[in-house]
């Protein structure tokens, strides 16, 4: 057994219970075991180092801000381990919804966004959201090229792929994969694309990941 301590994220459902049919519920303070031998996605307690990594496992929109300890496994993008303690859960589904705003916010620049659609992702008005939906629904729709299509939903899931478990999120989504592809649509027209790619979904991921865990990090009590 080693003797790591490791702060991590970790998603809940919207009832705080855990994904094992348990009946446990998710309470801070209080330390959650398991017995070994513990194995990645099949046996143990999970949680994430990175707050994007996390989002992509996420039941719901509870988050968790935990520690594991004991015995403990390092995934690609999860950990998992034979204890896990919960230093405070909190709602974060207003965080995503404007995460997830923030995020097409972050390339609008790069297409002809209608004006409703900024105007909604930079208010949050939901008032504003169905139309929204389908102006960037209809504006993509009529851009959109197959030689893109890969890469924009590569690009598209970046921008903010698991926040489209919120009711909020089918707006949103509709917004930053209209300006995945057209961005990508433009870029793809040069030779170096190919090359550029790669480096620059890593800086943007990790832009995004920086960003999500300051907003989740302003749920902790004060």
């Amino acid at each position: 057994m080693n003797n790591e301590r490791i702060e991590a994220w970790h998603f809940l459902k919207n009832n705080k219970r855990f994904s094992y049919d348990d009946g446990n519920i998710a309470q801070a303070g209080y330390v959650y075991s398991v017995k070994g031998p513990i194995k990645l996605c099949k046996w143990g307690l999970h949680a994430s180092e990175k707050a994007l990594d996390a989002l992509t496992y996420a039941p719901g929109e509870m988050i968790g801000r935990v520690v594991l300890s004991g015995k403990i496994i390092h995934g690609d993008d999860k950990l998992v381990a034979t204890h896990r303690e919960y230093l405070w859960i909190a709602d974060a589904t207003e965080t995503l919804r404007s995460f997830a705003r923030w995020s097409a916010l972050q390339v609008i620049h790069l297409w002809e966004s209608p004006s409703v659609v900024r105007e909604y992702l930079e208010s949050g008005d939901e008032y504003l959201r169905s139309a929204a939906e389908s102006a960037a629904w209809n504006a993509v729709w009529g851009a959109a090229r197959s030689a893109a299509w890969s890469a924009a939903e590569s690009a598209a899931r970046s921008a903010a792929k698991s926040a489209a478990r919120n009711a909020a999120w089918s707006a949103v989504w509709g917004a930053a994969r209209s300006a995945a592809w057209s961005a990508a649509e433009s870029a793809a027209r040069n030779a170096a694309w190919n090359a550029v790619w790669g480096a620059a979904k890593s800086a943007a991921w990790n832009v995004q990941n920086t960003e999500l865990h300051n907003r989740l990090m302003e749920l902790a009590p004060k």
